[in-house]
């Protein structure tokens, strides 16, 4: 998927290409309906429109259990899934109706920054 530097979307896409060159993958992505809105690759092996929908099912799954657990007064922030030599970001915006997927190299990539820039760039989103 190509993205636009003039939707909001494109543009989040965009300052994280910059903050973080070497990413794997990124998209921003509709929780309603699991669909990416912008996304962007540098792994042949990664697509992350396809990433979009699964991990869609991984936040709807989360809010779920949070609601199963009566956790009041919480909402997701971020969740990040640990491969073998990749990291799986997903933050979430605010409000909760979009989030920002992120893959990195878990060797290459300092997970504090990612997470500072992803935190950054989310606010854009709302």
């Amino acid at each position: 998927m190509a993205y636009s530097t003039n939707s909001p979307a494109g543009k989040v896409i965009q300052d994280i290409l910059n903050d973080l060159p070497g990413l794997m993958a990124v998209a921003v992505v509709d929780v309603t309906s699991g669909m990416a809105l912008a996304s962007h690759t540098n792994s042949p092996n990664i697509n992350p429109e396809t990433a979009a929908a699964y991990n869609t099912e991984v936040v709807r799954q989360k809010q779920k259990a949070m609601t199963a657990l009566k956790l009041q007064n919480e909402t997701i922030e971020d969740i990040l899934i640990t491969l073998t030599t990749q990291l799986h970001l997903l933050k979430l915006t605010p409000n909760g109706n979009k989030f920002i997927y992120l893959v990195v190299n878990s060797r290459e990539t300092n997970l504090a920054i990612a997470r500072e820039v992803l935190r950054a760039t989310a606010d854009q989103l709302n």
